[in-house]
């Protein structure tokens, strides 16, 4: 029984690494891409942004399609609204 009292700090660092591993997802497996507002051309990954001051936003005063699951015209819309860019973002390729 000792033996086993020893090791439980280890096991539970175990479980906690591996629930934290588990149960995190990474923001690739759920892209996320917008067209420049002012060139269509150009297409956005916002996969790893998140909205604000200085990345961009979906105005929700406007009916339109803010983000996309690919950079596509005819990819299901993820966000309603227009896309204002408000900073650098990475552009697809």
């Amino acid at each position: 029984m000792k033996k086993l009292e020893g090791k439980l700090p280890l096991l539970a660092f175990v479980v906690a690494a591996f629930a934290a591993v588990a149960f995190t997802s990474p923001k690739d497996l759920d892209p996320e891409y917008a067209q420049d507002p002012t060139n269509p051309a150009i297409w956005y990954d916002l996969s790893n942004e998140t909205p604000g001051d200085d990345t961009y936003r979906c105005n929700l005063q406007v009916t339109d399609v803010c983000t996309r699951s690919l950079p596509d015209d005819m990819a299901p819309a993820k966000k309603n609204g227009e896309f204002v860019i408000n900073g650098e973002l990475e552009e697809v390729e």
